[in-house]
């Protein structure tokens, strides 16, 4: 199976219910929350660590952590889709905004994910996790900016611009979920499901995994004498 779709836009774009949808209309679509929820996928922090490792252009061998998948969306796929179109010249490249525009997107990504996992740098999968996310997502896609709201929603600006630059038109959707599912289907080539657009709350996601981990490291702490 080969990528099919590269999802190019930054998280908190909706891709949460985006990949939902995707996978209703017949594309199994690798999101971050594989890595953190699937056990099966798991095993692929490794590869992500060498991308991030990697300087930025180099190919990998993308069918090891993309088998089984046709589509990409959201972190860390995003951080190399000039890479992974390299790779998959015949793919269609998806450019996901926030519906609310630059400001509510940083608000969302600050509110959740900047904050971190919750993920303790103690195990190898939290240490590796964490580096992946620092070197390939905070440092390389977003410039280091997230700490300055200004200049970080400058970056998210001027990414959306590189791409509708860089991808040739027929080949570039730059899509928000709440347009359903009109443009996605005619994008793609296929019917419109007679059923609503998903709607995942994402950022419910992530507050889960936060207080999960909150629990875990709190039944771990070592108890006081006495």
């Amino acid at each position: 199976m080969s990528l099919d779709i590269i999802g190019a836009g930054f998280g908190r774009t909706g891709t949460l219910s985006i990949s939902v949808a995707l996978g209703k209309l017949g594309y199994p679509t690798y999101h971050m929350t594989d890595i953190l929820f699937h056990p099966v996928h798991r095993k692929g922090i490794d590869f992500w660590g060498e991308v991030a490792d990697g300087a930025p252009g180099s190919q990998h061998d993308w069918p090891r952590v993309f088998d089984g998948f046709r589509a990409t969306v959201d972190y860390p796929g995003c951080a190399v889709w000039r890479e992974l179109m390299v790779a998959y010249p015949r793919a269609k490249v998806l450019l996901t905004l926030h519906p609310k525009g630059p400001e509510a997107w940083y608000d969302s990504t600050i509110e959740s994910i900047y904050g971190g996992t919750g993920l303790e740098s103690s195990s190898d999968f939290g240490a590796t996790f964490n580096h992946m996310i620092d070197a390939l997502v905070w440092h390389r896609l977003l410039e280091d900016t997230m700490d300055h709201r200004e200049a970080a929603i400058a970056r998210y600006t001027s990414h959306i611009a590189e791409v509708q630059a860089e991808v040739p038109p027929e080949r570039l959707l730059t899509f928000s979920a709440d347009q359903g599912w009109p443009p996605l289907c005619a994008f793609l080539g296929v019917p419109v499901p007679d059923e609503p657009f998903p709607r995942a709350n994402n950022r419910e996601v992530i507050k889960q995994w936060l207080e999960r981990m909150a629990r875990l490291r709190s039944m771990r702490a070592p108890k006081s004498p006495g």
